[in-house]
């Protein structure tokens, strides 16, 4: 038995105590035993309760070619020898130290043909009554493979229920991180829209101020102009000038910045923003850093930064920084 079966749970063994007993009483044998085998230990897993038996349950054998067992793996099958005293194999076999002469034995295995052990009987007579027995041995074999049919099927469902928790725990974990990234990532874009707003206002306040001290002065002064075309001509061109260097400088840098990027660049760009590696963002995305990498570097190409330059700083520059309109003096 390998180490990856399940162990024999005490109801199981109760149960297998009673059928050796039965058998006992039925072949009227002084020996009827359970053996389990790990690899080269041959021990014996249950006994019978009658007083006269040499076995006990823990009592173990190194497992060799002078052991009826033996004999058994060897046949894979039936084993019968009915005076061991008469058969040069036997004769000076372990259980001799007991008088046991006749023997009959099954191997009793998992569900995969891997051994478990034996079921047996021993006397220190050629037992006629056990001979005529064998058929209901070999259903007591039965009944004892079910059993250990039955542990290693609850075993692997048990496990396969432990291996699904496991992955619906990380699959929740993967769910509440990815909920953590968006989480911060629409807090980055709430502050970004904060931003746009506060500097678009402060612009359109500029933009208010420099027409009242750019514009107006020169209109008002058109309205008290006769005839002079030229000097209107000349207004009327500083309005103009003053108008589109007013006009030039309306619109965000990132805001021009996302307009070329992806919906995926986006969402990578604001948690570069927020400080997040290339392995924290794959996590919390559920992609390979591959990917990740891929995106920077198209978002590089995009803002034409080099190498050497650091992306995240670039990108906070251009969130904080909002081309204002230049200061042109009136005349």
């Amino acid at each position: 038995m390998t180490t990856d079966k399940p162990p024999i749970p005490p109801d199981t063994q109760a149960k297998w105590q009673r059928v050796v007993d039965l058998v006992a009483e039925l072949t009227d044998v002084p020996a009827a035993l359970i053996m389990a085998t790990v690899d080269r230990d041959h021990r014996v897993k249950v006994s019978n309760s009658a007083g006269n038996t040499p076995y006990y349950p823990g009592r173990t054998y190194h497992l060799n070619e002078k052991l009826y067992c033996f004999g058994v793996f060897e046949a894979d099958g039936e084993l019968v020898v009915e005076d061991a005293r008469c058969e040069p194999r036997w004769r000076d076999n372990e259980d001799m130290e007991h008088a046991m002469s006749f023997y009959i034995g099954y191997p009793i295995k998992w569900p995969d043909g891997e051994v478990y052990g034996t079921i047996c009987v021993l006397d220190t007579r050629r037992n006629k009554r056990a001979l005529m027995f064998r058929k209901g041995l070999q259903e007591f074999c039965r009944v004892v493979e079910g059993d250990l049919a039955l542990l290693l099927e609850v075993a692997q469902r048990k496990q396969a229920q432990a291996e699904l928790r496991e992955t619906v725990r990380a699959r929740e974990d993967t769910i509440r991180r990815r909920t953590e990234a968006l989480e911060d990532a629409n807090t980055a874009l709430r502050v970004l829209i904060d931003n746009v707003e506060a500097s678009r206002h402060e612009t359109e306040q500029q933009i208010v101020q420099q027409i009242k001290g750019m514009v107006l002065p020169y209109i008002a002064k058109l309205r008290h102009l006769d005839a002079d075309r030229d000097l209107q001509s000349a207004y009327l061109l500083m309005i103009e000038d003053n108008l589109k260097n007013i006009t030039s400088a309306l619109s965000s840098r990132l805001a021009e910045t996302l307009e070329r990027l992806t919906p995926a660049e986006t969402e990578i760009m604001q948690l570069i923003m927020m400080g997040r590696t290339t392995k924290e963002i794959a996590a919390a995305l559920g992609r390979g850093t591959s990917t990740i990498d891929f995106h920077r570097n198209n978002i590089r190409q995009k803002l034409g930064l080099s190498r050497r330059e650091n992306l995240r700083q670039h990108l906070i520059a251009l969130s904080s920084a909002v081309q204002h309109p230049p200061r042109i003096r009136s005349e």
